[in-house]
């Protein structure tokens, strides 16, 4: 019987349907015939570009929507010629009432779609319910296929639930089971491939959607990454990748891998946007409708409706915001400054811990003995992050406070010469030259150098920073290993080595930690070379003896310049991740010996400490 409603209801003769309303319309002519309604602003996830860690301040449950006024507001739009209602939230399932509302969306004559976005950890309990309700369409948000990445995307744990949400949609025969997938460099666009392939042997429509600005997830361009370029890289694995038609206005560009089940989809919003075709309008949990996801206009039709406004006043509220819709982007020319709402509030804060990964390397730079990094340091350029005047004091300091420490150091400190923007070198310290051996003081152990250069390749002739040109290097196989320790303490290693930290595994987020942070080198380091890596490895072990996290990382690429930033890059951040995680036990953590273990490939030879 059900079966028999549905097909009745996607084939509403045009005859019974209500004729299309001039106040869903807008002065381009576009036909409003989609509803987003968000059913709440909490969320069970604080995926890190929707919203902050703390999450977002929520509107008293007395100003948002009741179920019968989002019901009311429905019905009026469905009168109007809306033919498709899709419930956001926040995460809509965690709205108890949510399967009573698509029950009641489910009697409104004339709406043919009625669908769910959803984060998926609750989808496996509730979806039969759903679906006996009325729910016909489902979009599942998932942005990577690894399990520890998930949980540091959206810092909470249920991967394996949200997986087991999609194969239930799939046990029910929707189809297809959209997942969308915010593509953001750095972070997951080197799961493409493995997202095309999750469409082989399942009825899904993987959309990879380009990151967008919101309020709170501190976006830039660097960070997002353009439908041409998420084409191509499918495309050098499936070259027989094949276009979709689409409907007019539609918002995804579909393709398909022959003999898939699935298939994939691309939303542009950033790069080719479909403002032209656009059929949407939202209402939020507190009752504003939103004609423009990228604008800050918003009419509260909550206090319309509550001051006892008819359905014609209403009607000619709703169509007074149609009319004064923009071409476009809410008629800005630079989305990126524009002001809105928390992604999480229409339905990020990645790597906090640059700063003091850019005062380490500086350090890594400046030291001329394998680096040595204490975690009070770190400390001092979390809470008190230099200007770049500070930097040159912050440096001479530290090197006094080192050769003081260690008298026989080979490190003059008169050597730096402190300036705005530049730093000029003017050692009477020993130089390595070629074939000589390099001690530690620390240890008495020497080092084979094969090459070394008597200038700094980083500086031109008057001192200023510089960036290396690679362009006549010839390629070659490079690789890099570096590594870092963090000594926890017994209370914290304690703690890690059980899993019983609230922030969840340690071990598992600062890996991934660093194997971002070895992708991300070129953005942090101001003169890296930004170069494709084949592979990156980070490896954490417990030793029990010093109560410490032993970290190794390994990078590897094929090209004209060498990856030992990367594998620094990666050991640092990772050990910069287990400090965060543990921090809330104990504040004496000391982060040291990180430094490169060995390199092989370039002019310079191979090196092994």
């Amino acid at each position: 019987l059900q079966q028999l409603q549905s097909s009745q209801r996607e084939h509403f003769p045009l005859e019974h349907a209500a004729p299309f309303s001039a106040f869903l319309t807008d002065s381009f002519g576009r036909q409003h015939n989609y509803l987003r309604i968000s059913l709440t602003e909490k969320c069970n996830l604080r995926c890190q570009y929707c919203m902050p860690e703390e999450g977002v301040k929520l509107t008293p449950k007395s100003e948002l929507l009741t179920a019968q006024e989002i019901i009311t507001l429905a019905r009026l739009f469905v009168k109007e010629g809306v033919e498709k209602i899709r419930l956001t939230g926040g995460e809509p399932l965690i709205r108890p009432d949510v399967v009573d509302i698509v029950g009641q969306l489910y009697k409104l004559d004339g709406l043919k779609t009625i669908a769910v976005t959803t984060n998926g950890i609750n989808l496996t309990r509730m979806l039969p319910r759903l679906k006996e309700a009325g729910l016909n369409a489902i979009n599942i948000s998932l942005d990577t296929l690894v399990p520890a990445k998930f949980e540091f995307i959206v810092r909470r744990k249920g991967f394996h639930k949200v997986m087991e949400g999609i194969h239930k949609a799939t046990e029910l025969g929707y189809r297809p089971v959209k997942v969308n997938c915010v593509v953001m460099r750095g972070l997951n666009e080197d799961e493409l491939l493995d997202f095309v392939d999750f469409t082989k042997d399942l009825p899904l429509d993987v959309r990879f959607i380009e990151y967008m600005p919101f309020d709170g997830n501190k976006w830039n361009f660097k960070k997002m990454v353009s439908y041409k370029e998420m084409l191509d890289t499918i495309k050098q694995r499936w070259p027989e990748l094949e276009k979709l038609p689409c409907e007019t206005s539609s918002t995804a560009k579909s393709y398909k891998v022959p003999h898939f089940q699935g298939q994939i989809s691309f939303i542009t919003s950033m790069s080719e946007h479909f403002c032209g075709s656009c059929n949407r309008l939202r209402i939020t949990a507190d009752g504003n409708l939103k004609v423009c996801l990228f604008g800050n206009s918003e009419v509260s039709l909550r206090d319309h409706l509550r001051s006892g406004a008819s359905q014609e006043e209403l009607v000619q509220i709703i169509g007074a915001a149609v009319g004064r819709k923009k071409k476009q982007h809410a008629g800005m020319f630079n989305i990126s400054q524009m002001k809105n709402r928390p992604m999480i509030l229409i339905g990020g804060q990645a790597f906090q811990l640059v700063r003091c990964i850019l005062m380490l390397f500086s350090f890594l730079y400046f030291s001329p003995e394998p680096a040595l990094m204490s975690y009070p340091l770190c400390q001092d350029a979390l809470q008190n992050p230099p200007n770049s005047k500070q930097w040159g004091h912050t440096f001479s300091h530290w090197l006094t406070l080192r050769a003081s420490k260690n008298p026989s150091s080979t490190f003059d400190t008169k050597c730096l010469d402190v300036s705005v923007g530049k730093i000029s070198v003017d050692c009477q310290s020993k130089e390595a030259g070629l074939g000589s051996d390099f001690c530690t003081t620390k240890s008495g152990s020497c080092t084979k150098i094969p090459y070394a250069s008597d200038n700094l390749t980083h500086t031109d002739e008057e001192g200023r920073a510089t960036m290396v040109d690679v362009g006549g290097k010839p390629d070659s196989r490079r690789s890099a290993v570096a590594g870092a320790v963090v000594l926890l303490g017994e209370k914290a290693f304690k703690m890690v080595r059980q899993n019983q930290l609230k922030k969840g595994d340690v071990l598992a987020v600062a890996q991934i930690a660093g194997i971002q942070g070895a992708k991300l080198t070129s953005q942090l380091i101001p003169l890296c070379h930004n170069i494709p890596l084949h592979h990156v490895e980070v490896s954490l072990t417990l030793d029990e003896a010093r109560s410490a996290v032993v970290i190794r990382s390994s990078c590897q690429t094929w090209g004209r310049t060498g990856v030992e930033m990367e594998a620094l890059t990666a050991a640092s951040l990772a050990a910069l991740t287990v400090y965060d995680m543990c921090k809330a036990v104990t504040h004496d953590i000391v982060i040291e010996e990180v430094k490169l273990l060995s390199k092989t490939g370039g002019q310079r030879g191979n090196f092994s400490r």
